[in-house]
């Protein structure tokens, strides 16, 4: 293993030069909100399985823990760990060369984690002539496959169609101890239990995942603009038709400034329905466009407009701007007819006053895919209710070490702080839990699973990396080595 420091893929800390090294670390961590006192002892580059292989045996060696990289869009960078070995799956592919294949019999697309949604529709898209598939990844389309389905994966047109790890068919890993294998419901179940919710405390490192797609459609869209002091009403009359709206649908509204020149925020409520043509994209949008209530007076309606995925992809890049700071939080709101919640009223605060021009304020609707019971995997909370926000803003220089992750002195990232957090305070008490995806656990304490999940998701993790090799979730001091999260509401 010695002779690790002369190869590629492997860049070591004490021997490679600063800039090239720190390339290596953050170069593709999309969040600029960065702790630069947290230094990984190497960085794999990994490029076939057997380079996964030599980084885990790296840090058997080294008695250090192992921490992986698949897009780089975890918002506290999960992939950066002091001491680790760092394993970036960027340019990783399969035995044969490929990122991304396809099989024709069964309609399964096999890919490697840090494909990212785009990509993978453009294939299905594209090679070929087009294979007339999709699969429902990420709406952000700069997020790997890797972190985003190990999260649980709110994808396109979840409401509906569910959450995208149930088309997940099979994974391969490489274990704690250095094993390549393939995890199915036949083949070491309990991993591929936990490959579907378990996040960044899954206790391997995927290599390849094979998915099930869906066919493709056209995409149609409409949309509702409304002044920002008509944000309640605007919520609730989204919130009351989203249960019986039609089945191939998503519903989301968010408040963001849609122009450098508003002087406030505007509430959209975006419409987009997956439909093999316009005449049952019509037959879809028209009962919704029909229910406006006459006191409702949007600024723009757009409807039934035809769109891409490509153009939506495009959408969410210039939502979520690279080169910028970002704080996320979100919480799965109790559904109004259990707990009596005005979700209306408990959303306008946050909502409608964003902290910098760039935030945003998202709730998404989980109506009726909430109302069934999950499959047997990880992932076991959901709501009617996702709400996320998205804290932006432009400058502020990285965390001083040892200073946490909400230490930016700046004045917009200690706005963007308190906005976040006050936010929750007030949301997450009616809350079933939070999705791993838009969380930190160095800032809020709460539930990612149900009671017997998260004990299962421990039980895993102490069965398949008893050393807690992999590095598991970051928390406070990131202490929570093999036992992992204690999912429970901090404010209990």
């Amino acid at each position: 293993m010695a002779a690790l420091e002369d190869q590629t893929p492997f860049l070591f800390r004490d021997s490679t030069d600063k800039a090239t090294f720190d390339d290596a670390v953050w170069g593709r961590v999309f969040n600029h909100q960065r702790d630069r006192s947290r230094e990984p002892l190497a960085v794999c580059r990994a490029r076939t399985v057997a380079d996964v292989v030599a980084a885990v045996e790296l840090g058997r060696e080294r008695n250090c823990r192992v921490s992986v990289r698949s897009g780089g869009h975890a918002w506290a960078a999960w992939s950066v760990r002091h001491g680790a070995v760092l394993v970036d799956l960027a340019n990783l592919v399969d035995a044969d060369g490929s990122r991304v294949s396809y099989d024709e019999d069964t309609q399964v697309v096999s890919c490697s984690p840090s494909t990212t949604g785009e990509t993978l529709n453009t294939f299905l898209s594209a090679v070929d002539g087009g294979k007339g598939r999709m699969f429902a990844g990420g709406h952000c389309p700069e997020v790997g496959l890797g972190g985003f389905l190990l999260q649980g994966g709110m994808g396109w047109n979840c409401k509906n169609w569910g959450w995208a790890c149930e088309s997940i068919l099979a994974v391969d890993v490489v274990t704690a101890d250095a094993r390549p294998l393939r995890c199915s419901t036949a083949e070491h179940a309990d991993l591929f239990w936990a490959a579907r919710g378990a996040g960044p405390g899954f206790p391997a490192i995927v290599t390849r995942f094979h998915l099930a797609t869906r066919p493709a459609t056209q995409l149609y869209q409409s949309l509702y603009m409304f002044p920002i002091a008509e944000f309640k009403s605007a919520l609730q009359w989204v919130v009351d038709l989203s249960p019986t709206a039609d089945a191939d649908t998503e519903i989301v509204v968010v408040t963001s400034y849609l122009s450098p020149s508003d002087e406030t925020p505007t509430v959209l409520a975006n419409l987009t329905t997956f439909k093999p043509s316009l005449a049952a994209a019509q037959a879809a949008l028209q009962p919704i466009h029909d229910s406006l209530p006459s006191s409702l007076s949007p600024s723009a309606t757009v409807f039934c407009q035809h769109t891409t995925l490509a153009a939506e992809y495009g959408k969410q890049r210039a939502a979520n701007p690279e080169g910028h700071h970002y704080i996320s939080d979100n919480a799965y709101v109790a559904a109004d007819g259990t707990a009596n919640i005005d979700i209306a009223e408990l959303l306008a605060g946050p909502f409608t006053a964003l902290p910098t021009r760039k935030a945003c304020a998202l709730w998404f609707s989980m109506a009726p895919t909430a109302q069934r019971a999950l499959p047997d995997m990880a992932l076991s909370l959901h709501s009617e209710h996702y709400v996320a926000l998205y804290a932006v803003w432009e400058g502020g220089a990285d965390l001083a070490a040892g200073s946490g992750p909400s230490a930016d002195k700046d004045e917009d990232g200690e706005r963007c702080a308190a906005w976040v957090a006050n936010a929750m305070a007030g949301i997450e008490r009616h809350s079933v839990g939070s999705y791993l995806g838009d969380a930190d656990f160095q800032v809020r304490r709460t539930r990612f699973w149900s009671e017997g999940a998260g004990q299962r998701v421990r039980a895993v993790r102490r069965a398949w990396d008893p050393a807690g090799r992999i590095c598991g979730f970051l928390d406070v001091g990131d202490a929570s080595g093999v036992d992992g999260l204690r999912n429970e509401f901090e404010w209990l």
